[in-house]
């Protein structure tokens, strides 16, 4: 299979996802949103889960998708929701999320329970609800949105650290465990990501969300981990991505980010 970009019967160009069809959740914003619209302009069929059915019906009908609601920490809603598709060939595991910033001797175990039914539980639940038609399509795909939370740690840090790590294993072994099915398992890890929510939903406050970034020049935004996810989902099939890690220049490692006027 070459990279060359085939034509249709008209000469026109046929783009990269044409007659595959994407599931992505986590879709009513931030990088799911974006990478909603990504795919849908690289020619996917669009399928996107969120539990904001208002937004996501909006963004569809922008993209040309089709929205449907979708709780991951619900095992009726991902059995409803599984039940309604007729194909899936692309699976992007984007629901998740942080909701706190407390150390351990602190630690809100109803935030980390809450942290690990997104993150981890919520993405085996759909996964394995999903595979079945993945591995039935012939060429596959399951791209998981981790974290360089998932590779390293950090204080004040640990329900998401340790959730992200949960994450970043299970793809690993995922992988291991589809060997010689015609499924694909790709890890994006971002690093800092300036999006609406993530930030406000993990610290409770604008000001203090707006401090994470402050100072950063050209944090990364949603559409730049999109671009990433929508290039490796285009390779030939028989080229896995297994971990892609993506941080702004400003970032140089977790603890390493430059800041200008501070």
């Amino acid at each position: 299979m070459s990279g060359a970009v085939p034509l249709t019967r008209t000469g026109a160009r046929e783009l990269p996802g044409s007659g595959r069809t994407a599931v992505v959740t986590g879709a009513s914003s931030g990088i799911g949103a974006a990478t909603a619209a990504r795919l849908a302009a690289e020619g996917f069929d669009v399928v996107l889960g969120a539990r904001r059915l208002d937004r996501l019906e909006e963004l569809a009908a922008s993209i040309g998708g089709r929205a449907l609601q979708l709780d991951v920490t619900d095992a009726g809603s991902v059995e409803a929701f599984a039940a309604a598709l007729d194909r899936v060939d692309v699976l992007v595991n984007n629901a998740g999320g942080a909701f706190d910033a407390n150390p351990v001797a602190e630690a809100d175990l109803d935030s980390w329970a809450r942290t690990y039914e997104v993150n981890v539980l919520g993405t085996v639940r759909l996964t394995k609800a999903l595979l079945p038609a993945l591995i039935a399509s012939g060429a596959g795909d399951v791209l998981f949105v981790g974290s360089t939370a998932g590779l390293t740690t950090y204080e004040n840090g640990s329900s998401y650290t340790a959730a992200k790590h949960g994450e970043h294993a299970l793809a690993g072994a995922l992988r291991l465990e589809l060997v010689g099915e015609p499924v694909r398992v790709i890890e994006v890890a971002p690093g800092m990501v300036h999006t609406e929510e993530f930030s406000l939903n993990r610290l409770g406050s604008a000001d203090q969300a707006d401090a994470v970034y402050r100072g950063v020049r050209e944090p990364l935004v949603a559409e730049d981990v999109a671009d990433c996810i929508a290039w490796a989902l285009t390779r030939p099939h028989h080229v896995n991505v297994d971990l892609l890690v993506v941080r702004p220049r400003a970032q140089a490692a977790q603890h390493k980010v430059h800041r200008e006027g501070g």
